[in-house]
């Protein structure tokens, strides 16, 4: 099964991997909502369930409910990604979404290969993808380690959702540079 199907199977339309599908539409609502509000509401989802945005309501709530942003977040930050999209819109991004049903065709021939590289993967406990049906399954018992049979180390950080590197971005250096260092 495509990828795209068995999301709307499990989650619905209103799925955001399946609202990022048809081209255009998911653009003209976040258009209404304003890149800041989109920015804020993308950056601050932390609900360890699936991100729904349901048509005319996208994260649940109007474009005018104000979003408070955490303290690892600034406006000036939120502000510099919004200048960014101001200019060149959300259509590349969420194109990535998009390709998905494709890249899966693509990689076919390489499924059941190993990466065969020391690895450490580390994940927030609040990452919604962490969430996602079979993810902590896969990635505890076995399945990850399968595919990854150097993989050293998973570690999962408590409070901290999907933009790790940005919420805990001292936690997140020391863990790299740890991790290259043992090979000296």
């Amino acid at each position: 099964m495509k990828p795209t199907d068995g999301w709307r199977a499990i989650y619905g339309n209103d799925y955001y991997i399946c609202r990022f599908q048809e081209p255009g539409e998911i653009e003209a609502e976040f258009a209404e909502m304003g890149t800041e509000t989109v920015m804020k509401a993308l950056l601050t989802y932390r609900v360890p369930d699936p991100l729904m945005l349901p048509k005319g309501k996208p994260f649940g709530h109007s474009a005018n409910t104000p979003i408070t942003l955490p303290s690892w977040l600034s406006e000036e930050e939120v502000n510099y990604y919004v200048t960014k999209f101001n200019k060149s819109g959300f259509t590349g991004v969420i194109n990535y979404y998009r390709n998905f049903d494709r890249n899966w065709e693509l990689m076919a021939p390489w499924g059941g290969c190993e990466v065969k590289v020391a690895a450490k993967f580390v994940v927030g406990d609040v990452d919604l993808v962490y969430h996602m049906p079979g993810m902590k399954e896969y990635i505890h018992n076995g399945g990850f380690k399968k595919d990854v049979p150097m993989l050293e180390e998973v570690v999962v950080m408590e409070g901290v959702g999907h933009f790790i590197h940005m919420e805990k971005p001292d936690e997140i250096n020391n863990l790299i540079y740890d991790f290259f260092h043992q090979f000296d």
